[in-house]
């Protein structure tokens, strides 16, 4: 019988922890049922070392911004900029974008500024936005619903880990909450019921690799493989076999991420 395939929604593939082991990891995945990536960019100037990943690996896919913890010491992208990425064939999204005032609050009004610009190219390009979220969660209900009655737009809502009032927004939207390996952690059980509560249509699941390894691999190096290990656990959390959760998320990438969809992935 066929391992079931799923998509890892968000990774690092260009940071350090691969390097020179790409070959091995992207076949791991495969291994695992993971046919696709998404590689995110999150500093512009690594833009050109990102997409050469994506142009390398026919699985792979790659989205670009600035990640919010990066805005003070990064030039402030522009609409312009993140809308002519979009010609390439395999930029699929627009992100990791968002608010993070856990460890850079001081640069709130900075971030804040640069989201509106990634959802003002999210909206023109029809891309997805990936959104990174951390102790921001009024603002980020704030900002995505003022933003979403100027014009509509796609967005996932990367790693999702806040509260259930932040995921209902993002619901009430139309837009996705990525599950990573912090939903599969012992002492996650609060976020695994805001996960049960959300239409199974509207979920994904990714590893956010290096970071945040799931059980059994915890406190290493993650990677896109380890996506199963995550999808599995959120089988058991919407109480479906494996291969349907599996096919659903499928489902769920496609229609949102529709331009990687549409690219054809060698087997």
């Amino acid at each position: 019988m066929s391992t079931p395939r799923i998509t890892d929604s968000h990774c690092h593939l260009d940071f350090p922890d691969f390097e020179g082991e790409l070959d091995q990891v992207i076949a791991r995945a495969a291994e695992a049922g993971v046919t696709r990536m998404v590689t995110i960019c999150t500093k512009m100037s690594n833009l050109d070392q990102v997409r050469a990943i994506a142009e390398t690996y026919d699985p792979v896919f790659f989205a670009a911004a600035t990640h919010p913890m990066s805005v003070a010491s990064e030039p402030m992208v522009t609409v312009d900029e993140l809308i002519a990425l979009a010609d390439h064939p395999k930029f699929v999204g627009i992100g990791e974008s968002g608010l993070d005032y856990h460890y850079t609050a001081d640069s709130r009004e900075a971030q804040i500024e640069s989201l509106r610009v990634h959802i003002q190219a999210a909206r023109e390009t029809g891309l997805p936005l990936i959104i990174h979220s951390r102790d921001a969660d009024e603002d980020m209900a704030r900002i995505l619903t003022e933003e979403h009655k100027i014009g509509a737009y796609s967005c996932v809502m990367h790693c999702f880990s806040s509260g259930a009032e932040l995921a209902k927004a993002a619901l009430d939207l139309g837009f996705y909450l990525s599950m990573s390996g912090i939903a599969t952690f012992p002492r996650s059980q609060d976020l695994r019921d805001i996960f049960a509560a959300a239409p199974v249509d509207r979920i994904l699941v990714e590893t956010d690799a290096p970071y945040l390894a799931p059980p059994p691999h915890r406190g290493r190096r993650n990677e896109p493989a380890y996506s199963a290990h995550t999808a599995r656990v959120g089988a058991e959390v919407f109480g479906l076999p494996y291969a349907d959760f599996a096919a659903q998320t499928q489902a769920n990438f496609d229609r949102l991420f529709s331009k990687a969809a549409a690219h054809t992935v060698g087997v």
